[in-house]
């Protein structure tokens, strides 16, 4: 295990920044994974920790070394690529061994190591087989044990299950997590894939044009964005975003006012603000929904219907007009419509009129300009005062 520092990282091609000025610091034996769009600077980053391309400037540390000018095989860590790259003329034992016997290993470390790994990543049986007799699960739980069988201080793996179907990601996700446990080891994982993220780090570093933008646990990520573009990348659907306006006593946007006491803030009235609110944050009033913070209500027409088994997402028109103008990410944020998720038995259908309110404790505001992220939930002050009061009146 180690600890893996970046100070400062600048990777440039030309006039291509691709990592800018990334200040990284992560823990001994945590699971890190970097997530953004394509292009975002994300494998850059891996491939300068693990010495495959050369900072323009900045320091890397593993534990207490500066690898910086270090090549990879003086590193002390293991890749795992997208791409698995096995030797197809060799069986499963001499494919996750070729680094052993590349250095020399006496014969019964190799047969103690292969027999471990193999053990950890469940190949036994298939120590014999050639790669063209193994699914593709199969095959990358075989580049995991060429890779764990050189006792790396950290693992770096690089989108490991994009070519895996759906299903097969699903169950390689949950060996990748018990894997960890197993080995106690640092792993810094690239995916573009946030479901992954969510579901195995145990931090989440957002990267966007080469940038970090966040490092927090995964929760953290999703309820308290750092900023639009964290908000908007994190989640799936993406969040609600509306161009709005301070004024006294709340944000007013094209469709729809906030009431709230924003003194707090110390915002000056008429500054420019954009509003975000997740589709799960959403309620239909005749529901009878318990929304403790409920906005004023909002009238809206019922577009599109998109039923997902365990949800149905609901397009909600804010003007009476088809077509989406929501947004999300960097995009405008232009507010006819609205992302609403709502239970799979709730009686609905399209182009019906409805009365919707949103939860005021899970809406996000940013500033309008810079996109930072400016308060997560607009209770009023005074309410959240009075319910914290008589929450504890009940409990005496």
């Amino acid at each position: 295990m180690a600890r893996v520092s970046l100070t400062n990282v600048t990777k440039r091609y030309d006039d291509v920044v691709a990592v800018d000025d990334m200040n990284l610091d992560i823990k001994d034996g945590e699971f890190v994974c970097f997530v953004g769009p394509s292009g975002c600077g994300k494998s850059t980053t891996m491939e300068t920790i693990a010495g495959l391309t050369k900072p323009t400037e900045g320091t890397i540390r593993i534990g207490e070394t500066d690898v910086t000018k270090l090549p990879p095989k003086d590193r002390g860590v293991s890749m795992v690529f997208q791409n698995i790259a096995l030797f197809p003329h060799m069986d499963v034992y001499e494919n996750i061994s070729f680094g052993l016997r590349l250095r020399k290993y006496d014969q019964d470390e190799i047969d103690r190591r292969v027999d471990n790994a193999s053990d950890i990543v469940q190949l036994e049986g298939m120590l014999d087989r050639e790669p063209n007799e193994l699914s593709g699960g199969q095959q990358q739980r075989v580049a995991i044990a060429r890779a764990i069988v050189r006792n790396p201080d950290v693992f770096l793996m690089d989108e490991p299950l994009a070519n895996l179907d759906a299903k097969l990601r699903v169950h390689m996700r949950t060996e990748l997590q018990r894997l960890h446990k197993q080995l106690d080891t640092t792993i810094i994982y690239v995916t573009h894939d946030q479901a992954e993220a969510m579901t195995m780090s145990d931090r989440i570093a957002v990267l966007n044009a080469g940038e970090l933008q966040q490092i927090d646990p995964p929760l953290v990520c999703y309820n308290e964005p750092a900023n639009r573009f964290v908000a908007g990348f994190i989640g799936s659907p993406s969040m609600n975003f509306a161009d709005g306006e301070l004024v006294d006593g709340g944000v007013t946007t094209d469709h729809f006012d906030l009431k709230s006491d924003m003194t707090e803030l110390d915002l000056p009235v008429g500054d420019r603000v954009t509003t975000g609110v997740r589709p799960e944050d959403i309620y239909l009033t005749r529901n009878d929904d318990s929304v403790e913070h409920p906005s004023e209500v909002i009238e809206a027409r019922t577009d599109v219907l998109e039923p997902m088994g365990d949800e149905i997402f609901v397009y909600l028109s804010l003007d009476g007009s088809s077509g989406s103008s929501m947004t999300s990410g960097e995009a405008s944020g232009a507010s006819n419509q609205l992302l609403m998720s709502v239970d799979p038995d709730t009686d609905i259908g399209e182009d019906e009129s409805v009365s919707v309110v949103l939860d005021r404790s899970k809406i996000h505001l940013f500033d309008a300009e810079s996109g930072d992220a400016l308060a997560h939930g607009i209770v009023d002050l005074s309410e959240a005062t009075r319910t914290m009061a008589e929450a504890e009146s009940g409990e005496q």
